[in-house]
């Protein structure tokens, strides 16, 4: 099995922000706002940091784009950091796995294609990635089929933890999944599935319920994650009143995020408001806030500043 790589590994716990990628309004990439993004990320208690996700509009980087962020946040970063190297062939894979290990990353983030149908053509697939980024690579298995249009069933996906055990998490968003975590829990204390980290995504939607279920943490984007970590804290103390009230008073706004396409220029916009990126803009084609959604989310922040301070931004 992989070993641990500066604290991340199969016991990893925590909150592990999904990072946004900050452009300039003309659409270049902005330095200055991921320092600014990576250091917020620490200081708000995160245990690590994933980049070049979805969140992270990986999709839209150029490779020379993606291997130099993956260098200037890993050396900046005080705690472990995960790169998403998952890309349409496994040469570009392979290269920003390579490169983004030798430049310190703690491990890579892996999602599986989105034609791959049947269980024989996933299988193959994943035997066919960590050839790629190298069995010796720590990787997390990113489970989203609502965007992704594959299904990753709970023997799947205990099929690809037996046959790859550099496999050290489960990256879970699958919608509905509480049940998907508790069934893969109990593979577990069955003695039927060695140990993986489990952190949870969907931006937190689920996020009340699913430490109880068995979630080790959260790997999503919300623009608070200092909230999260406090949540994930509330959960650790078993004070479970505290972390669903806590939990309830966000909603409205993890909610509002979560609409497809524009949920991302909502995080940015908070991100924005909260002084940590200079522009809300995505790289194009993507959506931009209209007004009335700007005076929305305002809204909802404003709402939320009588019960949570952090929202209170002037």
């Amino acid at each position: 099995m992989a070993g641990e790589r500066m604290g991340f590994g199969t016991g990893t716990t925590g909150v592990y922000p999904i990072a946004a990628t900050p452009f300039h309004p003309d659409g270049r990439l902005d330095g200055a706002s991921l320092d600014r993004l990576t250091d917020f990320y620490q200081e708000s208690g995160a245990t690590g940091i994933t980049i070049l996700g979805i969140m992270g509009e990986a999709q839209k980087l150029e490779p020379e784009e993606a291997r130099g962020i993956a260098r200037q946040v890993v050396a900046r970063s005080r705690v472990p950091v995960v790169v998403g190297v998952s890309a349409p062939g496994f040469a570009a894979m392979r290269r920003l796995a390579r490169e983004a290990m030798e430049a310190g990353a703690a491990g890579v983030m892996v999602a599986p294609a989105p034609h791959l149908r049947s269980d024989e053509q996933i299988g193959a697939w994943f035997a066919q990635a960590v050839e790629a980024i190298g069995p010796d690579v720590p990787w997390v298995l990113q489970d989203y089929p609502l965007t992704l249009s594959v299904i990753l069933s709970v023997p799947m996906i205990a099929r690809i933890m037996s046959e790859h055990p550099s496999c050290v998490m489960l990256k879970a968003e699958d919608w509905p999944g509480l049940e998907k975590i508790s069934a893969l829990r109990r593979l577990q204390a069955e003695g039927k599935l060695r140990p993986f980290s489990i952190l949870t995504a969907n931006g937190g939607l689920f996020l009340d319920f699913e430490p109880e279920r068995g979630a080790d943490g959260a790997m999503t984007g919300y623009a608070f994650p200092d909230m999260l970590v406090e949540l994930m804290r509330l959960h650790r103390e078993g004070a479970r009143e505290a972390a669903h009230d806590l939990f309830d008073a966000h909603l409205p706004l993890i909610r509002y995020e979560q609409q497809p396409g524009v949920g991302l220029s909502v995080r940015k916009y908070v991100l924005m408001r909260r002084g940590i990126i200079g522009s809300e803009v995505q790289r194009k084609p993507g959506p931009a806030l209209s007004p009335t959604a700007r005076a929305e989310v305002d809204y909802l922040l404003e709402r939320l500043a009588r019960r949570d301070p952090r929202a209170a931004l002037g």
